[in-house]
């Protein structure tokens, strides 16, 4: 798109979120093939009217020079003669406000913390708030000689606190885990040797974590749109926790919040933005507020990392497997852009990505290593620091623990893989610990 168009529908986002029908002209924009039918299900998968105006205004700011005066001609056809008006002379002023549309969507509540200057006066009386009071730990009794000291090793709260999300029901929740392994020669992908072995560490690992787990193989793009559809109709009610691991070729996307894309075995590639979307407060209402984690074992591009010189007392050299493979193809790109116009539509909700966690193998950009005969490293030391450390470790600080193992491997003796995550999580999260 001309870049001159892309910023009139940027100046122009609240009016068109605010007043466009898109029932109305997603048909055209379809026929006249400025959008394919993957688009126009991503729009019409929103909830809300608004959502699926602004999902399609962020669909067409990626498309090609015609997109622009296409879409002022299905306005035109569909009776939005003031939105097509508006657009055509460039100008940023506002429609006169709509009738309301009362929003689908049960808010919910939020808690704004109170700030004060002073940090050693809290913001709150005895008569509001019962203080915390911490566990006493036994007192021997000096009179008694039998007595003896007994200490008391504080346990993890297993509540929804505003420390920790509650982590405690059985089973936790469902973890999906989908491995591609055999492609279709016509489309130029490798088979990818050693993912069995993944797949098995991954779900061995999780139901000892006491998470039901789902194992799908070979999945074609449209498969896993489905399962990541079924997943999300599914009623979460009872578990507290929601997984996702996708093992597969990857490659570069466009997106606006979460990066790359994951290959069916077919070829076509799903957009991890779109695989997150399934399972974000909006669309799935029962997993509002729980954590839900991504795990994400492929490429993010092609590039291939040769590391840099360090001291050798900064980290202890490893060196991978004899027949290291990647997970990588060229760039691709997908419906979702990057657009920092969007003016605020303001509900007391939480934001749509919060409680998502989406951990990557590698770094943005660069091949994702795996031995055919042992596995990937990432998931190779994530089950390792899993079973050593999920007991007593949160989540984040065992993702830095296994960023710093994968970190010190090479490939050939020459290439480096960096793994690592885009974190929404509000709250520290610990597994339930490890049952043999």
């Amino acid at each position: 798109m001309d870049p001159k168009h892309r910023q009139i529908l940027q100046r122009n986002r609240y009016n068109l979120v605010t007043a466009l029908n898109p029932a109305e002209i997603c048909n055209g924009l379809l026929s006249k093939g400025v959008f394919t039918q993957d688009m126009i299900d991503e729009i019409q998968s929103k909830i809300t009217r608004r959502d699926r105006a602004r999902q399609l205004v962020i669909n067409l700011e990626t498309r090609g020079s015609q997109a622009f005066p296409v879409f002022l001609e299905c306005l035109r056809e569909t009776g939005q003669h003031d939105l097509a008006e508006l657009l055509q002379c460039g100008d940023g002023a506002r429609l006169p406000p709509p009738v309301p549309i009362q929003p689908s969507l049960i808010p919910l509540p939020v808690q704004n913390p109170k700030y004060t200057e002073k940090p050693d006066r809290p913001d709150f009386t005895p008569s509001r708030l019962e203080p915390l009071r911490p566990e006493r730990l036994p007192v021997p009794n000096p009179l008694s000689p039998s007595s003896e000291t007994q200490v008391v090793r504080p346990t993890r709260p297993r509540r929804d606190s505003i420390q920790c999300y509650k982590m405690d029901a059985s089973p936790c929740g469902i973890c999906l885990i989908i491995n591609n392994v055999d492609f279709d020669p016509d489309c130029d992908l490798k088979d990818r040797k050693g993912s069995d072995i993944d797949c098995d560490k991954m779900e061995k690992r999780f139901k000892a974590l006491n998470f039901e787990v789902i194992a799908k193989r070979n999945l074609k793009y449209k498969r896993i749109r489905h399962e990541m559809a079924s997943l999300a109709k599914r009623d979460h009610s009872a578990y507290d926790c929601c997984v996702v691991i996708i093992l597969s070729h990857g490659t570069e996307a466009n997106h606006n919040r979460f990066p790359g894309a994951v290959h069916g075995v077919d070829g076509p590639a799903v957009p991890v933005q779109l695989i997150t979307n399934y399972l974000n407060g909006q669309n799935c209402p029962s997993l509002q507020s729980k954590p839900k984690l991504f795990f994400i074992q492929a490429c993010g591009g092609g590039e291939k990392d040769t590391g840099f010189e360090v001291s050798p007392d900064e980290v202890e050299p490893s060196m991978g497997g004899i027949d290291d493979q990647m997970d990588a193809i060229p760039i691709s790109s997908s419906s979702d852009s990057l657009s920092t116009s969007d003016e605020l539509d303001a509900r007391a909700t939480l934001p749509t990505p919060s409680d998502i966690l989406v951990s990557y193998s590698t770094f943005p950009g660069y091949v994702s290593w795996r031995d055919t005969q042992a596995g990937s490293w990432y998931v190779e030391n994530l089950d390792r620091v899993l079973e050593e450390n999920a007991a007593t470790d949160d989540l984040g600080t065992m993702l830095m623990k296994v960023n710093d193992a994968v970190s010190q491997i090479s490939a050939k003796g020459l290439y480096k893989q960096m793994p690592g995550s885009f974190n929404f999580l509000r709250k520290l999260l610990y597994f339930q610990s490890s049952r043999s």
